[in-house]
């Protein structure tokens, strides 16, 4: 069609294509359809020669404008926008015409330039416009029913900055500073406006601004979900489950060899590195035997690691309870028995120390008979085994016999799902920071696992063995030391795998939130029942210790130790508990309350040690726990004011009075005892007391003595009291202080 098109043109006078019309130099999209049919009809055929041998009829001229019109609609044609926008960026501009300014474009862009277009590209634009306008009217019949373009509509949540807006509308920001001067608002292109005044601005500019829409009583922030922690495993299948090594636990009384029978399954010398030969703090450790992972737990036997032995026995599958043969069964053996009967555990019994010439094992199993363990050669179902530590007698045998026990229990658990860990004792070192001793119930611990663990949470960074020897991955029953933790959690905690870090920093932040408030709570309010207690105890020493321990189960039995001290006269408080070193903040806070530092297996730092001369606090250091209780009760007797008592030795009876210029003197004889110069006396009158004071004149005849004795007579004189009366008895007393005890 466009060649048809250019060759019947090339006979009209007004296709010659040698001169061109003013409008073809202003480049517009109208004028380039004209100058290209002229091109393509200028040949031979063009200029006065070509029109004189084409001369055609009039009847042609209407078929030359249909094909015209045919011409516009088919040919190159500019790009037409759906959106009420700027025209198409070329356009021709009038010769010496000044570039408009910026923001003149638009209006330019609309208004088109008439006088400028010759008559025929006067009738191109209007049948470009025809044409647009039929394209625009189709499409919105077809498209969306009139709805309006989502293009031109703009979303900002407040704030509403201006370079934010500027930009959605692609404006200049500095056009919108101006028309907001114009509104008689002044602000930079950093600062926000409220949502009228950019729904006005958006509507300057042929935009609409949607308002957020929020829902009643509806906030602005997400609302968080509660994070709980993931439920503890049901029953699981037998198919998903492994068989796993047994848990076993050392119980027994203090110094009856524990350690050192442990020491000789495990070919170690625990025992003897401890302070005193007594182990304070609960070990874990694992061996292989046979094939076949065996878990330790190594308990204190000291009276004040009770709550030691009970978490010991908690999370063991087997108690061994430790006897010696030459001691038999002691209290803290019957308090180790009671925690694994309350725990329901299978009990071994391991005899001990039976190389010596003292030992009795048929001694021990009668009491152990008495207590309802009756061994299996009595008749019993209770494994009981003869060893000692020092030989290694009867050692193979306690293993065989605690594989079997094992293998009857048939333990099993679950690999494959997020762990379950038991603390049996957390601690603070150097360079590590919060670790703490877990043992694995169930499932896998891996390094990089998330966790809780009580109010705290952390993500494994490193899992460490009895021997120090970092590993990858600890399975059911295995013992690991976990690094990582955010804080020190308490021995006994659960340690639980989370899905991720998130959940558990959360969780842990719930947690604390919650421990914070229920230590906040309100006080309780004087009342009158309760005034005189308050005053009582107000006017009660109180001994402030500063306590810093090695472990976290370390601590916690000196403070349950601490707490059994009879405090009725004095009361002990411990402002601060903790594990780690002695540090100069220790030192600060027991000078500001004045306390008193006490360490439990821990150094002092230098810090601390300049410190604590320069603020004069004591600071004492121990390594034996039962020594560490001496001190205290020493210390809180000491600090008891001594008891005041009476001692009466003797009575006088007044005969006669003497007034004298001095004053009355009581004429008296000593009945018995003895009258003391330096004594005090009280005057009795039918057995009242009248008067109470010191003497002031003991005379026999005129001369002045210290003291007279019984069937004597003497005059005495108390203080300025002068109302004696004849038959009055005078008592002669002296005060004994005398130290208290708690």
């Amino acid at each position: 069609m466009a060649t048809k098109a250019s060759q019947s043109k090339s006979p009209s006078p007004r296709g010659g294509g040698s001169k061109s019309s003013p409008a073809s130099h202003k480049g517009g999209p109208a004028s380039k359809v004209p100058n290209r049919s002229s091109r393509a009809g200028s040949g031979p055929a063009s200029g006065p020669r070509g029109s004189s041998k084409t001369k055609s009829p009039e009847p042609v001229a209407p078929e030359k404008t249909e094909e015209k019109k045919v011409h516009l609609k088919t040919t190159e044609l500019p790009t037409l926008s759906l959106i009420d926008g700027p025209a198409p960026k070329k356009r021709a501009l009038s010769v010496g015409k000044a570039l408009p300014r910026i923001g003149e474009g638009e209006h330019f862009a609309s208004t088109p330039v008439v006088k400028d277009f010759a008559p025929e590209e006067v009738e191109v634009n209007a049948a470009l416009e025809a044409t647009g306008e039929e394209q625009i009217g189709t499409l919105d019949a077809e498209g969306s029913g009139g709805e309006e373009d989502p293009r031109k509509v703009i979303h900002i949540k407040p704030p509403i900055q201006i370079k934010l807006l500027a930009a959605q509308m692609d404006i200049p920001a500095f056009k919108v500073i101006k028309d907001l001067m114009g509104m008689q608002i002044f602000a930079n292109i950093n600062q926000s406006v409220e949502p009228d005044i950019a729904a006005k601005l958006c509507e300057l500019y042929g935009f609409v601004f949607e308002r957020e829409k929020r829902v009643s009583g509806g906030g602005v922030h997400k609302e968080e979900k509660v994070v709980i922690e993931p439920p503890k495993p049901v029953e699981e299948k037998a198919a998903d489950t492994k068989l796993r090594g047994p848990i076993i636990t050392f119980m027994g009384h203090v110094d009856h060899g524990k350690t050192s029978l442990l020491d000789a399954i495990r070919r170690a010398k625990v025992a003897s590195g401890e302070a005193g030969g007594i182990t304070q703090r609960i070990g874990a450790y694992s061996i292989d035997w046979k094939g076949h992972p065996i878990t330790f737990i190594d308990t204190p036997g000291h009276a004040a690691f009770s709550a030691m032995r009970a978490r010991g026995a908690n999370v063991t599958d087997i108690v061994v309870l430790v006897v010696a043969a030459d001691d038999g069964l002691m209290p803290q053996t019957l308090e180790a028995l009671s925690h694994a009967q309350a725990a329901k555990v299978t009990i071994m019994v391991a005899i001990n120390k039976c190389d010596l010439k003292t030992a009795n094992p048929d001694r021990v199993k009668q009491q152990l008979q008495d207590k309802g363990l009756v061994a299996e050669e009595w008749g019993g179902d209770t494994v009981v085994c003869e060893v000692s530590a020092a030989t290694g007698k009867g050692i193979d045998q306690l293993l065989e016999m605690m594989s079997l026990q094992a293998e009857v229990l048939e333990l099993k658990a679950n690999p494959d799902q997020p762990a379950r860990a038991s603390v049996i004792e957390a601690q603070v070192e150097a360079g590590r920071g919060p670790t703490a001793t877990v043992i694995v119930n169930t499932g896998t611990l891996k390094v990089g696992d998330a966790f809780i663990c009580g109010c705290f949470w952390g993500k494994v960074k490193q899992l460490i063995n009895e021997d120090g020897l970092p590993f990858k991955s600890a399975g059911p029953a295995m013992p690991a030391k976990v690094l990582g933790l955010s804080g020190l959690p308490n021995a006994g905690d659960e340690l639980v795998v989370m899905e991720n870090e998130r959940s558990a920093r959360q969780l842990s932040e719930t947690r604390q939130d919650a421990q914070r408030k229920e230590k906040l709570a309100a006080p309780q309010r004087a009342t009158l029942e309760n005034l005189f207690a308050n005053l009582e105890a107000d006017q009660k020493k109180t001994l402030q210790i500063v306590l810093k321990a090695d472990m976290q189960g370390s601590l916690e039995a000196i403070i349950g130790m601490l707490s059994d001290i009879p405090q009725e006269k004095i009361d002990l408080k411990v402002i601060l508990g903790a594990v780690g070193p002695v540090t100069e903040s220790d030192v600060l806070l027991a000078s500001a309350s004045d306390a008193i530092i006490i360490g439990f297996g821990v150094k002092v730092e230098n810090s601390a040690n300049t410190a604590a001369r320069k603020e004069g606090v004591q600071i004492k250091l121990f390594s034996i726990i039962y020594e560490l209780a001496d001190q205290m009760r020493d210390a809180m007797t000491g600090l008891l004011d001594p008891e005041v008592r009476e001692a009466v030795i003797g009575h006088a009876e007044v005969k006669q009075l003497f007034d004298l210029s001095r004053g009355m003197v009581a004429g008296s004889l000593v009945t018995d005892g003895r009258i003391s110069r330096t004594a005090r006396a009280r005057v009795l009158r039918r057995r009242q007391p009248v008067y109470d004071g010191g003497l002031s004149t003991l005379r026999r005849f005129t001369e002045d003595v210290k003291e007279v004795r019984a069937g004597l007579e003497c005059g005495i004189r108390l203080g300025d009291f002068s109302e004696y009366e004849v038959g009055d008895i005078i008592e002669c007393y002296t005060l004994e202080k005398v130290a208290q005890s708690l």
